[in-house]
């Protein structure tokens, strides 16, 4: 008969709550523990020998810190999306017990379903794409304000586009109020515009320098897939430390199914009903792809930043070749959409979803063939 305790974590930042569920056995809870190591420690060693426990806890804010200090001390753990967690209709009362409890319970069941716990490489690289991300959402914020500050006072520029070096200058040069608190408004506004650019500037120099200085394994997939249209080095940092190791999916359509860019779907009988998309698993990379996606309206070509990468980075045949088979496809496929009549938030979800099988196959190909280096 098995050994195997099954425990079920709900973890806050000061506190755990913990529950266990023998196998074959009843459920009970085993209390709420400080989050601390030395708390982790003792808790282990009161539940028995490492190798006989499983334990899982949710994702959320607390990362993966719990992760790694359980697998270091010998404990199998698996990271929980917390959105597919089993749930009954009527179930109106929600404690830290409880969970804990529903999370041994289900655990033992099969009924969870784990997340990829990226490594340390992995995670620094995807903290630093998304302090960037965020960087470029305050861009937006400060110019938007500056520019509406300026629209109701009727400060419009002409002949100029606008947030060009030449639109800031003007600005600064012809922009003027004599009421003092409008010049105060004014003088904050610009300069958050300015700090942000510079912050955007540092992140960017940062990414650069991570990259460069990534595992082999990273470095080379990050490379292969900027031999596709719209997907430059932000970006492709950005797949690959959302997604990790592209050979995890089995299929493309697995890791479409991941990024939520698949049709939803309510059928029952004969019934077929699709609906929007599911926007289910990971938001940076729906938004990655959905940019990149807009790349695809132009017809085929391999000139400028995209020629330039292409020749700097050394790509292999195999890599251009399944490129330039994205590019015929998708172009394609925008044409076709926009000829009958599809709006265009709704092609490009379409473009990116396709984009996606081309990323896959490529972060494929560059894996398995920086295995083979490895092992010659």
């Amino acid at each position: 008969m098995s050994k195997i305790r099954f425990v079920g974590l709900d973890v806050h930042a000061d506190t755990i709550a913990v529950a266990v569920a023998e196998s074959g056995g009843e459920v009970r809870t085993f209390g709420t523990i400080p989050n601390r190591l030395e708390s982790i420690r003792k808790l282990i060693g009161k539940l028995g020998p490492a190798k006989e426990l499983k334990a899982c806890y949710e994702a959320g804010p607390t990362g993966y810190v719990l992760y790694w200090q359980l697998t270091q001390l010998g404990v199998a753990c698996e990271v929980i999306a917390p959105t597919l967690v089993p749930k009954k209709a009527g179930e109106r009362v929600k404690t830290d017990r409880r969970d804990a409890e529903k999370l041994a319970r289900c655990y033992r069941a099969g009924d969870l379903t784990p997340v990829w716990v990226p490594d340390a490489a992995h995670e620094a690289l995807r903290d630093l794409v998304r302090a960037r991300e965020a960087a470029k959402k305050d861009q937006l914020k400060a110019r938007h304000r500056l520019g509406k500050f300026l629209l109701r006072h009727g400060r419009r520029p002409e002949g100029m586009k606008a947030w060009t070096k030449q639109y800031l200058e003007w600005i600064k040069s012809h922009v003027h109020f004599e009421l003092p608190a409008l010049e105060a408004t004014l003088a904050d506004y610009l300069h958050e515009v300015e700090h942000v650019a510079e912050r955007i500037v540092k992140l960017e120099k940062a990414i650069d320098e991570a990259v460069r200085t990534a595992p082999a394994e990273t470095r080379c997939v990050i490379e292969a897939l900027q031999a596709l249209r719209g997907v430059a080095q932000t970006t492709a940092a950005t797949i690959v430390s959302e997604l990790g190791t592209l050979s995890r999916f089995e299929t493309a359509k697995q890791l479409m199914g991941y990024s939520g860019l698949v049709p939803s779907e309510h059928s029952s009988g004969n019934k077929v009903v699709r609906g929007p998309i599911t926007k289910t698993g990971n938001g940076h990379l729906r938004r990655v792809l959905v940019e990149a996606a807009w790349a695809y309206q132009h017809r085929p070509n391999v000139t400028g930043f995209l020629l330039r990468r292409q020749k700097t980075l050394e790509l292999s045949e195999e890599v251009k070749q399944i490129a330039w088979k994205a590019q015929q496809r998708l172009h394609k496929r925008y044409k076709v959409m926009a000829g009958k009549g599809k709006n265009k938030n709704q092609i490009v979800t379409a473009v990116g979803r396709e984009l996606l099988g081309f990323i896959w196959a490529i972060g494929r190909q560059s894996e398995q063939q920086q295995k083979l280096q490895k092992a010659a």
